[in-house]
């Protein structure tokens, strides 16, 4: 007679299979070989950059450069110095950029200041807007593609964004880059080919004006950038991933400020996969459309870290047992991870992570259980800003 016990690990071995197909199948979709297709900016098409920006003072100036060396005549680059305490709007004036300030200590967050902004180009609308972090480097011709693909398709657009380690950066921050990179990258490159809309990622985002002025955006909330990927989803606007496009960024060099930022993410992921998935699902259905049920699959996936910790919990029960169905099935599900993560560390992550630091994978996942402990016990509510950092050697 098979035992409650086992019955039990039976039922998780399994729950853990529809999460670790979907990263297989996204993976291998974007492992296949693809010409990437670049949509030129028609001429004509104006665009407006959002910059929103709080106490950036010492870095914007460097971010706006950057960006003003793409703009063409007509465009518009504009700041939002939102409840700003520094000089963030004299250095952004000063680089060139136009600047509306925003004093609300009670709306606080990037949702609220991105509102602002796009109620300040109202006046005169651009035909795409496109919203940069005012701590991102924005590769050439990133800002011409992005509104050339956002003018085709009429559709929000994500850039690949991709945070690389900082200098003298150790195996766990070398780790953080490439699970960044795996979800920011490898997961939307699949599900472009899949023909499924991706997640907007919070920087490198091009929106139709049409679509940006109705949507949403005033919110505090931790995972703003997935509330309005699903958003504007529901309003018959999925997101489109633009491989083309990059913009980059560095991870925090001082543990404590990548604590905070990864526990901001993890919990929100957390958050939206709980109250969001159901729902969508049941859209999905309701509504007949591919998209939501695609977006609901991508979102139905835990953070990796989390995902390869519930496997280890399944083993040790399954050693309480050794039940041959669920041996076998866990066993099936590790080499299928295993040989997901190495396939992309092949194709995508060689160049910012070595073989021995992919190895040391495990204790990687092992720091993630305090964040995952907080959720219980603790979790984040409010947005809270990742602290900016002066260069230098990482403490990791």
């Amino acid at each position: 007679m098979i035992s409650w016990l086992e019955i039990l690990l039976l039922t998780c071995s399994a729950l853990l299979l529809p999460p670790i197909l979907i990263l297989a199948l996204e993976s291998l979709a974007a492992l296949l070989p693809r010409c990437v297709v670049v949509t030129a900016r028609p001429a004509g098409v104006r665009c407006a950059i959002l910059v929103p920006a709080y106490d950036e003072e010492t870095g914007i100036a460097t971010t706006l450069t950057n960006v003003r060396a793409q703009l063409k005549p007509g465009d518009r680059l504009l700041v939002v110095a939102d409840n700003c305490s520094d000089g963030t709007a004299a250095v952004a004036r000063a680089a060139g950029a136009d600047v509306v300030e925003r004093v609300d200590p009670t709306r606080r967050g990037k949702g609220f200041a991105l509102d602002f902004g796009v109620r300040a180009l109202e006046a005169d609308p651009p035909d795409v807007v496109i919203v940069i972090d005012a701590d991102c480097s924005v590769q050439p011709l990133a800002i011409d593609r992005l509104v050339g693909e956002a003018r085709r398709t009429g559709r929000p657009v994500q850039a690949v964004y991709l945070l690389d380690p900082p200098a003298g950066a150790g195996a766990r921050s070398r780790l953080s880059a490439f699970a960044f990179r795996f979800k920011n990258l490898v997961r939307p490159l699949g599900l472009d080919r899949l023909g499924l809309p991706s997640l907007l990622t919070g920087t490198g985002m091009a929106f139709p004006w049409g679509v940006l002025c109705q949507a949403p955006l005033a919110s505090s909330s931790i995972a703003e950038d997935t509330q309005l990927s699903l958003d504007l989803a529901r309003a018959g606007h999925p997101p489109k991933f633009c491989a083309a496009a990059r913009v980059g960024g560095l991870l925090p060099s001082r543990r404590d400020v990548a604590y905070r930022q990864r526990t901001r993410w993890e919990h929100g992921h957390l958050r939206t996969l709980l109250s969001q998935v159901p729902l969508l699902l049941l859209s999905a259905v309701r509504q007949r459309r591919p998209a939501l049920l695609g977006l609901a699959l991508e979102l139905s996936v835990p953070p990796l870290s989390m995902l390869g910790l519930l496997w280890v919990a399944a083993v040790l029960l399954w050693w309480a047992t050794r039940a041959p169905l669920p041996g076998a099935l866990l066993a099936f599900e590790a080499l299928l991870a295993a040989a997901t993560l190495l396939g992309c560390w092949i194709r995508f992550g060689r160049d910012c992570l070595s073989f021995a630091s992919f190895l040391a994978a495990p204790f990687y996942v092992l720091t993630k259980v305090p964040i995952y402990l907080a959720f219980v016990w603790k979790p984040q509510q409010e947005w809270v800003r990742t602290a900016r950092e002066p260069p230098g050697r990482s403490t990791d």
